[in-house]
């Protein structure tokens, strides 16, 4: 693929983040939501590629949506076909509270090369470069802490593991606190919290967890393109949830198959990209300055060649059309 398309991914995930950005605090989730999916859906509509969604956003809530199999992208006979994993806003309920984390994110593989994930729940262990080869689902909570452990040369009481604070993580808090780690909790964005784990500098060791299947696949682009390393295994939590499994060819077998981060998202021809709505860990969020400007801070990766690259912008709002119109759309009185 064409490397100058990882700044046409920034584009988009721009547009999604300026636009939503508006809602910061408002209350609205479902607003800023369907703000990002319009900004995402319009940005890529200039973008030299014949993409299909395969990540979308989750159906079973009824949520504004880049729907699964949605096509993307100018959609000429000569432009290149990828899969595309979206989501416009990572942290609905935290754009809605005005808390920090809150990112726009895509993920583009070759056609083929992102898992089609259900839209259900996700068991999944993310660690950085470091501890690369040193996880296994398979295993229990505490031989994974000790193994990551070992590997980066801590104590089990010097590491920080992020979980998720939700009641179902209760056996993990409670074996972490038995090896005297410290533990953080996030509320929501699995994608920007799991992503810490690969920069030293947040302190971050370990993400464990159930989270959200999609956002499983995205997260796998990103640790991938870092050198980290995931494993995953698909964990519907409700009869809903295995039927939806079962409808988009999930057998039984396969969802009790402990996932690689090479079965989430394959190869190396692999782009992520993420532009921060609110503050946060690794991004700055949406700021509004004079002029009727607005600055922007972005990460874009490239796995093949393991690029990281973080991209500061400023935005003139009166020489973009598209961010005019919209703009004006979803401007709150």
């Amino acid at each position: 693929m064409d490397r100058n398309l990882a700044l046409e991914l920034v584009r988009v995930t721009e547009t999604a983040a300026i636009v939503s950005s508006q809602f910061m605090g408002r209350g609205d989730k479902n607003g800023a939501d369907g703000a990002a999916v319009e900004a995402m859906r319009k940005a890529f509509s200039s973008v030299d590629i014949n993409g299909e969604v395969v990540i979308g956003e989750g159906e079973l809530d009824e949520a504004p949506m880049l729907y699964i199999g949605e096509k993307v992208g100018k959609q000429k006979a000569d432009s290149m076909e990828v899969d595309i994993a979206v989501d416009p806003l990572d942290g609905t309920t935290l754009i809605s509270k005005g808390l920090p984390n809150v990112i726009s994110v895509i993920a583009i593989g070759e056609k083929g090369s992102l898992l089609k994930a259900p839209d259900t729940y996700m068991k999944k262990i993310v660690v950085g470069p470091k501890a690369k080869g040193c996880i296994d689902l398979n295993k229990s909570h505490e031989e994974n802490i000790k193994s990551v452990s070992k590997a980066l040369g801590k104590k089990t009481s010097q590491m920080t593991i992020v979980v998720q604070d939700r009641e179902r993580h209760n056996d993990i808090i409670e074996v972490a606190r038995k090896l005297g780690c410290r533990i953080q909790m996030f509320g929501d964005g699995d994608v920007a919290t799991a992503m810490s784990t690969c920069f030293e500098e947040t302190g971050i060791d370990m993400m464990m967890g159930i989270g959200g299947g999609p956002e499983g696949v995205i997260t796998a682009v990103a640790i991938k393109c870092m050198g980290g390393d995931m494993q995953a295994q698909i964990y519907p939590m409700s009869e809903q949830e295995r039927n939806r499994c079962y409808e988009m060819g999930f057998s039984d077998d396969e969802l009790s198959k402990v996932l690689s981060i090479d079965d989430l998202a394959k190869g190396d021809n692999l782009y992520f990209a993420a532009t921060g709505i609110t503050d946060g860990d690794l991004l700055t969020g949406v700021k509004n300055i004079s002029g009727n400007k607005i600055k922007t801070q972005s990460v874009v990766m490239r796995a093949k060649t393991g690029t990281i690259r973080f991209v500061d912008a400023i935005h003139n709002l009166n020489k973009s059309k598209t961010l005019i119109e919209l703009m004006d759309k979803y401007e709150i009185k």
